[in-house]
């Protein structure tokens, strides 16, 4: 199996600069994210420094958009792009990257969703040109229809995060976040099957930048699989699993989660529903559960500090990330493909 490693994104960084919109940073207003406050530390209290990522703003709706336009394109460049196009198996978000990556390029996608996606999603699939195949209700059944249609048709079979191109694409993130903050000392990302995590912690390690993987308490594949040592089969069971849904998570996940500076946390629904309702009440901001993840781990009451100096080890797991004192924070918004709908209006509001 491939280990992504950081030349990888460096490629993925120069072969789709121009084809994707730049991650847009704004900061998160002093004092609304709880400083941890070790005890033994005798510098001056100073409050951390927390800034959002607003890569829900790339095209398509979500960051999939750079693995998608980095696996057509490489392939494109490598001569290696079938006249049946490409196909996918996605919850939604990768499969809308893909679609929109074979409209850029000219070529057919077929999509295939498991029956539960999102309408939102499909509509926008089907806005993409792109042949919507909707099968069974989990997303490994629509995986299985992918592979056989794959087989008979001669399309090259992309993946919702599991192929280093897609998990280099992601990668690209981390590597704007890094130039735009200079010092930053983590990055919080939410993990569904592992892409976005396995770009950015990548990226982060070679940066020196600690990485933090939040997952719901009741969708968590890479947790689970750090605990195990090896790759594992997990209940999908929360609020978020449209996006965070994976089964299982991928072996280049596991392996980038294995490395030092990387810490995996667990969050509860109601804290991403909180998250994500504050997101809408201070900005206006609309995200989907899963993006909402990666802020529930700072604003969670039940946040702690992980030990910094220790790689992962079979324990119970952390429930959520306070930042230490003065430190500098980046936490990925990674997808909006959601229905606003139930995002509560107070009382005054437009």
């Amino acid at each position: 199996m491939h280990q992504l490693t950081y030349g990888d994104i460096e490629a993925a960084t120069e072969r789709i600069a121009g084809r994707i919109r730049p991650v847009t940073l704004v900061p998160v207003d002093p004092g609304a994210v709880p400083t941890y406050r070790d005890p033994l530390d005798d510098r001056e209290p100073e409050p951390c420094e927390v800034w959002l990522a607003l890569e829900y703003m790339q095209h398509t709706g979500s960051f999939k958009a750079r693995g998608a336009q980095n696996f057509i394109q490489a392939h494109r460049d490598a001569g290696t792009l079938p006249d049946a196009g490409v196909t996918i198996a996605s919850g939604g978000n990768a499969g809308l990257a893909c679609a929109w990556a074979a409209q850029q390029q000219g070529i057919t996608a077929t999509v295939f969703l498991p029956t539960t996606a999102p309408p939102v999603k499909v509509a926008k699939l089907r806005g993409y040109g792109a042949d919507v195949r909707l099968v069974g209700a989990e997303y490994a059944e629509a995986l299985a229809a992918c592979a056989d249609f794959a087989a008979e048709s001669g399309a090259l079979a992309s993946h919702a995060y599991d192929h280093p191109l897609i998990a280099a694409g992601a990668g690209t993130l981390l590597e704007e976040i890094h130039r735009q903050i200079p010092g930053l000392d983590t990055v919080v990302v939410a993990v569904g099957g592992g892409g976005l995590f396995t770009g950015v912690a990548t990226a982060a390690r070679h940066h020196g930048i600690r990485t933090v993987a939040v997952e719901p308490e009741n969708c968590r594949a890479l947790n689970a699989a750090i605990e195990a040592g090896h790759l594992v089969d997990v209940t999908v069971d929360s609020i978020a699993a449209d996006s965070l849904g994976a089964r299982r998570t991928s072996q280049m996940a596991l392996h980038a989660a294995q490395q030092d500076g990387v810490h995996s946390v667990l969050v509860p629904d109601t804290e991403i529903v909180r998250a994500r309702q504050t997101l809408w009440d201070d900005r206006k901001v609309v995200v989907e559960h899963g993006t909402a993840a990666a802020l529930a781990a700072l604003t969670s009451p039940a946040g702690q500090l992980p030990d910094r100096d220790l790689p992962p080890r079979p324990a119970a797991p952390s429930h959520g990330y306070r930042p230490g004192n003065g430190e500098k924070v980046a936490v990925v918004l990674c997808g909006a493909n959601t229905d606003p709908a139930d995002l509560v209006h107070r009382p005054g509001e437009h």
